[in-house]
Order: C-alpha cells, then sequence, then structure tokens
C-alpha cells in the first residue's frame, strides 16, 4: 500500500512539472498533466485512500477543462463522484455527476450526459427520493430533445412511481399524463392502458372522481382499450366508488390485474376507501330474512282487515 501512495506522488510530482512554464515554455502542458493526474488517482484508490483519489480526479478534470477537452473533463468528475460514492458521501457525489452531465451536453453528447443522470437518480434515491425525481426528469428531457422517446418514457416512468411512493399525487397525475401521451406517441398501446389504471388510482387517491373518469373516458380512443380487461375493470371500480359500493371497490383492487401491477400502484389499490366510509351489499341470506320479517308484521294486519266489521 505504501509502494502505491508513494507512486501516486510521483504522478502528482510529474503533473505539477507539466503544468509550470519557464522562458522557452510559454504554455503548459495540460494533457501530460492530465495524463499523470489520472495514473495518481488510480494508485490513490488502489491504496484505498479514496480523498486523495477524488482530489487527484479533481485536479485531473481541471486540467482536461483548461485544455477544452470537456468529454474527458467530464469523465474524470463522474470518477470524483464515484469516490466520493465509496466514502457514502451521496449528495456531494451527485453534485459532481450533474457537473459532468453539463458538460457532456456541452461537449455534444447527450445521450450520454442522460445516463450519467439516470445513475445518480439510482445513487441518491435510497437517501433523497425528491432529488431523484428532478435527476430522473432532467435525464428524460435529455432524450426528448433528441427524440429519443423510448428512453425518455422509462425514466419519467421512474419518476412518476418516486412522485407515487412521497404521496404528491398532483405532481404524480400529471407525470403519469405524460408518460401516458409518450407511449400514445410511439403506439405502445397496452401500456396506455396500465398507465390509465395508474391515473384513475392517484385521481382517486387524490378525491377527484371526475378526473379518474375523465381519464377512462379519454381512453376509449386508444385502440384496444375499450372492452378490454382494463376498461372494465376500471368502469367497475369507478361505478363501485360512485356508489359507495366497498365490496365492488375492494373486488377490483384486490383483483390480480391491479395486484401484480408495479408495487407503488399496487399499494394504491390495496389501500383506496371509498367516500363516506362505504357501505357493503346486503347479502341473500340478510335480504330474505327482512322479506320474511316484513311479511310476518303485514300478516296480523291482513287478520285485522278480515275481522274489521265481521261481528257487528
Amino acid at each position: 500500500m505504501a509502494q502505491k501512495i508513494n507512486e501516486a506522488h510521483e504522478h502528482i510530482a510529474k503533473a505539477e512539472k507539466y503544468l509550470k512554464t519557464s522562458f522557452m515554455k510559454w504554455k503548459p502542458d495540460y494533457d501530460s498533466a492530465a495524463s499523470e493526474y489520472a495514473k495518481a488517482a488510480v494508485a490513490f484508490k488502489n491504496a484505498k485512500q479514496l480523498e486523495q483519489a477524488k482530489e487527484a480526479y479533481l485536479q485531473e478534470a481541471e486540467a482536461h477543462t483548461n485544455n477544452r477537452s470537456l468529454f474527458h473533463a467530464a469523465k474524470a468528475f463522474e470518477q470524483a463522484g464515484m469516490m466520493l460514492k465509496d466514502m457514502q458521501r451521496l449528495p456531494e457525489a451527485v453534485q459532481y455527476i450533474e457537473k459532468a452531465s453539463m458538460m457532456y451536453v456541452e461537449n455534444g453528447t447527450p445521450d450520454t450526459a442522460a445516463m450519467a443522470l439516470d445513475r445518480a437518480g439510482k445513487l441518491i434515491e435510497p437517501l433523497d427520493l425528491a432529488k431523484a425525481v428532478h435527476l430522473y426528469q432532467q435525464a428524460a428531457g435529455v432524450f426528448e430533445n433528441e427524440e429519443r422517446l423510448r428512453q425518455a418514457v422509462e425514466l419519467i416512468g421512474k419518476a412518476s412511481r418516486l412522485l407515487v411512493r412521497q404521496q404528491k399525487f398532483d405532481e404524480a397525475a400529471a407525470s403519469l399524463q405524460k408518460e401516458k401521451n409518450m407511449y400514445k406517441e410511439i403506439e405502445n398501446y397496452p401500456t396506455c392502458f396500465k398507465k390509465t389504471i395508474a391515473q384513475v388510482l392517484v385521481h382517486l387517491h387524490r378525491g377527484d372522481y371526475v378526473a379518474a373518469e375523465k381519464c377512462v373516458r379519454e381512453s376509449y380512443s386508444i385502440p384496444g382499450f375499450s372492452g378490454s380487461e382494463d376498461c372494465v375493470a376500471m368502469e367497475q371500480l369507478l361505478q363501485g366508488y360512485d356508489e359507495q359500493d366497498e365490496e365492488q371497490v375492494s373486488r377490483v383492487c384486490s383483483s390480480p390485474l391491479l395486484k401484480y401491477m408495479d408495487n407503488d400502484y399496487a399499494k394504491l389499490a390495496i389501500s383506496l376507501k371509498v367516500p363516506g366510509g362505504g357501505k357493503k351489499k346486503p347479502t341473500a341470506a340478510a335480504a330474505s330474512g327482512d322479506s320474511g320479517v316484513s311479511a310476518a308484521a303485514a300478516a296480523p294486519e291482513e287478520e285485522e282487515d278480515e275481522y274489521a266489521g265481521g261481528l257487528c
């Protein structure tokens, strides 16, 4: 380990020498300095000196930036971020990855920028859901600008699920609508059906029956939706919710169609309550029992009528 640390310091010394100017050398040799800083970073990393490795990657990034080599500067910033990740300093790690993504865009490699933002989102997701949503939305925006809708819609889907997890239902509703529109544009109609179910669940959790019904009504224009299993289930769910029929709502929400959705939406289905606490339909036995009681109650009246004036 000591040998690796010494090796790293030797590379740092060489890098600093390349950056010096003199009477015969007017301009620093940024390219060679960057190469030495990169070697120093790897040596520090192998010696488990992560803080020093991070600093070496940042010095490499600075040298590449001064040399206008933005792609390589961005890669070095990403590596610095990875060192911070290994040190469990995730918010700082994400900052450097975001900086790298901006450089990738400036360099004309937006795909690489979007993938970096996606990685940053995954890093921060266990710690900060709101930040993860922001990163996924940024990445989706980059792909959307490049007209790569399939990649964009996957990232919007991640953002939608995390918004639901945070119970930010207004934002989730808007995100799901954007998702659905994109799937419609790329003609992935079966996924549009699933997004309609997710929309209905989100709107009902918002307490907005009208918006939920509108989502289903608008989906009738999607090829194959009308009469589909998804359509029938949503019609039954809306009917049960509107009539405060707890039993019908529960039956739809516990069906395999909703139970095996993405976990965040399945939880919405399980926890959905009808307004006012709902009511249960009377069972057949209770109904017949009630009619028996009614008949028994009516019988004395009939007897009374029979003898009403007979003894006069």
